[in-house]
């Protein structure tokens, strides 16, 4: 056993439910060897419970404070400690193995350190950020005058092996706050100091992970050592402004991924073929879908025909959903006089992210960030009763968001996009009812558009965030319907504090697409400050005037942004109610035109989107080019197919299907587009 800290015993509780009683003192690694010296080998990191299950405040998934703020506590007072942390207080264990997901984020974010040791032994002028790992591995910000060079990024990899042949322990220390900013201010270590004031207060202590001649401000916790970091990849470098400031030191964000083995790395890399193959920029660009003209400028979409046809088809099933589920289409103007963004608070908690104000000849105008204040002046045009209530405005409106040019990203971080925007005006006893409505409707977006499986965030307030804007009742109230939904519906959801709207809480839906990634796209808000900010009402059964609540909802997110992730999760194979050419015909001679065009005729009275290839080309040709975008069918008519009114089927995927009469072929493919189907 290690030292113990008291000879008072405590009771940790494991995973099967049974007690053992331990001096106080004890660390996980001493019950992991108590239970089985093999089980001992094979524990990452231990994840700890009190048995009082006392509440500890909420915890925060920034990268920034996973790395420095303290031990992050999950409400229910969870956290994870390294193995050799004394335990001092009763507490459910659970023994990590490298199965669990948190154990490959311990691990990735030891190789951060294992990084940060190979480059201060190889380049000792460097002065370090912070390395936190993330969902594809880690980074470590670093700031050094002289760029690295390929050539340097693999002798970092390089040492790294060495740091890791050498076994080094991670070893947990703390120390005075005060003599950590003395030490780091010396060193010249500028981003040690900020992140020393920024997430510790005077007087405490500061954690430090040394691990040989290397120690670093970190909260960890950390694999028992460097040997356990087996298998990683240095992968790249790029450039990050200090505090996300462009006029601040330009930092190096190095990049690399760790995973416990040699194949479970190999197949992070073929993962990363398959997710290049399927890059939206790429297949955009092969299919001739969008384009960004840098002349017009950065992040500012162009559609193109083809990419227009797709447009028109999410956009038509979005209103007639819409529609169907008693919401009225609404327009409201691009932009607005800059007086209502201050009435909304959008000047003074969002005015960084919108462009300059405009001075016409009547007032100054802002470009609209959000369709948000234009419902509201539509809702109080005129007089509403409860008996009116809910009133449901959808628009497909067109907004404009400042991105700075390092950080825009084809169709998924743009300056320009139309949000698929609807807000619900309703009483407070109607509330949860159109927020399950919401969260149907966001369902139903998803299962539409081919996409099976989605994760539920649960965005909340910071009560020490003056950002927020509210009074804690009214947080706590709109949080407790947000939940009460989820919990109604059985939703799993993840609570994560200080990323609600500053107007209030929201519910967050991220698909996962065919490779697994989650792309952030539905949201669903709850807002009582605006109705108060603009003074709405409404006349109650009381025959008094009442304030309406309000739900912010977009399901697509941005038509650009899910047009993108479309794209990647089909690799451009779009299904047929979707892809901008539904049916190619190959004439297999001239003398065949005549019936081509006849079959074209009837696709098109069944509703069908079709291109004929009348070039004088070789039939593989044609059909080869048919291919290369994409096309759901391909239909190939000759003497036989012109004498028997029949088509001969080439289907995407499957190849030759044989020929079928013509009128069999068009009530197949007309079911399969009207039906929306998700496959072929």
């Amino acid at each position: 056993m290690s030292e113990l800290q008291s000879t008072a015993n405590i009771s940790v509780q494991l995973p099967d439910g049974s007690l053992r009683e331990v001096p106080a003192g004890t660390t996980p690694l001493d019950i992991a060897n108590a239970i089985s010296p093999r089980l001992a080998a094979a524990v990452v990191v231990a994840r700890i419970r009190p048995l009082a299950k006392v509440t500890a405040g909420e915890a925060s998934d920034s990268s920034e404070e996973s790395m420095y703020a303290g031990p992050t506590t999950d409400a229910d007072g969870t956290r994870l400690v390294d193995l050799t942390t004394p335990l001092t207080e009763s507490v459910e264990l659970w023994l990590l193995k490298e199965q669990d997901e948190a154990s490959l984020k311990v691990v990735r974010h030891s190789a951060a350190h294992v990084m940060a040791t190979a480059i201060l032994e190889l380049f000792p002028e460097t002065k370090l950020g912070h390395g936190p790992a993330t969902d594809q591995g880690f980074f470590y910000d670093v700031y050094r005058a002289s760029p690295f060079t390929d050539a340097d990024l693999a002798a970092i990899e390089a040492r790294m092996a060495e740091v890791v042949a050498r076994n080094e322990p991670f070893v947990r220390a703390e120390e005075p706050r005060e003599k950590g900013l003395e030490d780091y201010e010396k060193q010249g270590e500028f981003m040690k100091v900020h992140f020393i004031e920024r997430f510790t207060k005077p007087g405490e202590e500061i954690s430090l992970y040394k691990n040989g001649n290397f120690t670093d401000f970190c909260r960890g916790p950390h694999v028992p050592s460097t040997g356990r970091v087996k298998a990683f990849k240095v992968m790249s470098v790029a450039g990050a402004y200090w505090l996300g400031d462009e006029k601040n030191q330009q930092l190096q964000r190095i990049y690399g991924t760790a995973f416990f083995n040699d194949k479970d790395l190999q197949a992070h890399f073929k993962r990363l073929e398959e997710i290049k193959a399927r890059d939206h920029r790429i297949i955009g660009k092969q299919m001739d879908l969008y384009s960004i003209q840098e002349v017009a400028g950065s992040g500012l979409i162009f559609w193109h025909p083809k990419g227009g046809i797709i447009r028109k088809a999410m956009e038509d099933w979005m209103r007639e959903e819409c529609i169907k589920r008693g919401y009225n289409l609404v327009y409201t103007p691009h932009i607005m006089r800059r007086e209502m963004w201050k009435i909304s608070g959008h000047e003074e908690n969002y005015g960084e992210n919108m462009y300059p104000a405009m001075e016409l000849d009547d007032a100054e105008y802002r470009l609209k960030p959000m369709n948000c204040p234009g419902h509201i002046l539509i809702y109080k045009n005129s007089p509403k009763s409860y008996r009116d209530l809910p009133v449901r405005y959808a628009e497909l409106g067109n907004v404009y968001r400042y991105e700075r040019s390092g950080t825009m990203h084809g169709l998924l971080r743009v300056r320009g996009f139309t949000q698929d925007d609807a807000h619900i005006f309703c009483t407070p006893s109607q509330i949860e009812d159109e927020i399950a409505a919401c969260i149907d409707f966001a369902e139903s977006v998803l299962h539409t558009f081919g996409f099976q499986e989605f994760k539920v965030e649960l965005s909340t307030w910071d009560p020490k965030d003056k950002a927020f804007i509210g009074s804690a009742e009214k947080w706590d109230g709109a949080v407790g319907s947000l939940t009460k939904v989820l919990d109604a519906k059985g939703i799993p959801y993840k609570t994560i504090p200080g990323e609600a709207a500053f107007y209030g809480p929201k519910i967050d839906i991220k698909l996962v697409d065919v490779l697994g990634r989650m792309w952030q796209l539905s949201t669903v808000q709850f807002d009582w400050n605006l109705p108060q900010r603009f003074d709405l009402t409404y006349k109650g059964e009381d025959g008094e005037l009442h304030q309406p609540v309000m739900v912010h909802r977009a399901l697509f997110g941005s038509v650009e942004r899910f047009f993108g992730v479309l794209i990647e999760h089909y690799a451009g194979a779009f299904p047929l109610w979707l892809a901008p050419v539904q049916i190619g015909l190959v004439p297999i001679s001239e003398k065949h035109l005549d019936y081509a065009n006849e079959v074209k005729k009837q696709l098109e009275e069944a509703g069908l989107r079709v291109e004929l290839d009348e070039r004088n080309e070789k039939m593989n040709a044609k059909i080869r080019e048919f291919t290369l975008q994409k096309v759901p069918f391909v239909l190939i008519l000759g003497d036989k197919e012109s004498n028997t009114q029949s088509v001969s089927v080439r289907t995407r995927g499957k190849g030759d299907e044989g020929s079928v009469s013509l009128a069999d072929f068009i009530t197949r493919a007309k079911t399969l587009n009207e039906t929306n189907a998700a496959t072929l």
